[in-house]
């Protein structure tokens, strides 16, 4: 279809690229511990991409039998009213796209009735006779083609299975939520879903008791599910369509020493075995991983086609489409890596007994674990400011946790925090596509409500 649809374009327009998408998606889920919904859903889709005379348009289908013609007259008739870009579609690879396992028979196989064993094993496993439990599972099967018109092509298959569980107590008018998640590629394992209890147990365990939370600038243990603070304004400051719209505090940094010399941060679409993984982007350009800081440096933004023509670069390979929309920038699987290189981004989870701190809390005297903050995304992400409540937080005290804190606020700022790490945890795990060990940020400011 790739093929007929671009012969069609080809003697209309200068020049087009086009993307075909499967996707086939259950759903299932228990709320209260009871099975709500099991479902199957597919859906098929074809996105064209046109210049015609310096002018970009995008038309898409999900028809089952799209008509070529009219698809790329859709585009043309966009492309009259497009944006002006020099956009150079890529040419055939003169080697064969990396191999890297993107597909499991297991995940592509596995049937509603296993993926509802999954869901009421966890239900089975977390009950509690105070708390509410809610589990949902997900999995997708997707095959990818693309191609252009100067003669790119590429197509692949891939897998996604993901494991939500969420336990609820409330107790007068304290309400308190823990959840955690598997995500793979390949089905999880009995032990990569004791694993999920365990964190969940853990956590929960050590939240009973509720202490006064702390005061001043203190010494926070930011865990992998807390780090969404800091993480999210670099990853918007090292996006090259943030450095084009000149609201990126990194521009005009790269190569220069901005965090700690031991942070690096890689976006990896070639890490085996994850969802978002994949041997080419959705714009004919190979996957490669991408250094965005290496070694306490600024080091490369990720671009797409598009923000790469404007910036007068090359696309890192971070084209992302729709069906219905042109591509946009995304990341694929963000590492963290420090100084030391050990790490194991194959492992899930670390071992239950590491994640209420990750081995740095042993030297704090007196600070806070965080491991969810209240409405991260909101308010000038790109500063590197933040201020939150805590969602889940826990104090530490003479090197131990002593219990979980309400009615406390964290701030700081990204940059400035990221410059003197005061260290990496030996809990690295994934949370959702980023994997990442625990960080122990030094002066943060944080603050009773």
């Amino acid at each position: 279809m790739i093929d007929r649809l671009l012969e069609s374009a080809r003697a209309k327009v200068d020049g087009a690229d086009a993307l075909w998408r499967r996707e086939e998606q259950t759903a299932v889920t228990f709320e209260s511990g009871r099975l709500k919904s099991a479902g199957i859903s597919e859906e098929a889709g074809l996105n064209l991409r046109v210049l015609a005379q310096g002018r970009m348009g995008v038309a898409g289908t999900t028809a089952a039998k799209p008509d070529p013609g009219e698809l790329v007259g859709r585009a043309c008739a966009s492309a009259e009213l497009g944006e002006t870009v020099e956009l150079a579609f890529p040419h055939a690879a003169g080697s064969p796209l990396p191999a890297i396992p993107t597909f499991f028979d297991r995940t592509a196989n596995a049937s509603l009735a296993e993926l509802i064993r999954i869901g009421r094993h966890l239900v089975e496993r977390l009950a509690r006779p105070d708390c509410q439990v809610n589990v949902s599972v997900q999995r997708e099967v997707a095959d990818t083609a693309v191609g252009n018109t100067a003669g790119a092509r590429g197509e692949y298959r891939a897998t996604g299975i993901g494991v939500t569980a969420e336990i609820t107590r409330i107790a007068g008018d304290d309400v308190l939520m823990i959840y955690d998640q598997y995500v793979g590629a390949d089905m999880p394992g009995d032990a990569d879903l004791e694993t999920l209890v365990g964190s969940i147990e853990t956590r929960l365990t050590a939240a009973l008791t509720i202490v006064a939370p702390p005061d001043g600038a203190l010494p926070v243990v930011f865990t992998p599910a807390g780090l969404a603070a800091v993480v999210l304004p670099l990853e918007q400051a090292l996006s090259g369509k943030t450095v084009l719209q000149g609201s990126s505090p990194l521009a005009g940094k790269v190569g220069e020493m901005m965090f700690d010399p031991r942070l690096s941060i890689f976006d990896d679409p070639l890490t085996p075995g994850r969802p978002s993984s994949r041997p080419i982007d959705d714009e004919c350009v190979p996957s490669r991983a991408t250094g965005l800081v290496e070694h306490g440096v600024v080091g490369q933004f990720v671009y797409d086609l598009e923000t790469a023509a404007r910036a007068k670069t090359q696309s890192t390979g971070n084209g992302r489409r729709g069906v219905f929309g042109k591509p946009q920038i995304r990341y694929t699987n963000v590492l963290f890596r420090t100084a030391d290189g050990v790490h194991d981004v194959g492992a899930q989870h670390a071992a239950p007994l590491h994640l209420l701190g990750g081995g740095l809390i042993g030297e704090i005297n007196d600070g806070l674990i965080v491991d969810d903050l209240i409405g991260v995304g909101q308010g000038n992400v790109i500063s590197g400011a933040f201020s939150h409540p805590v969602g889940l937080a826990y104090r530490v005290q003479r090197g131990e946790v002593t219990g979980r804190v309400k009615d406390a606020a964290v701030a700081g700022n990204a940059y400035d925090l990221l410059k003197r790490i005061g260290g990496f945890g030996n809990d690295g795990r994934w949370l959702g596509s980023r994997w990442s060990p625990s960080l122990l940020l030094d002066g943060v400011s944080v603050a009773r409500r």
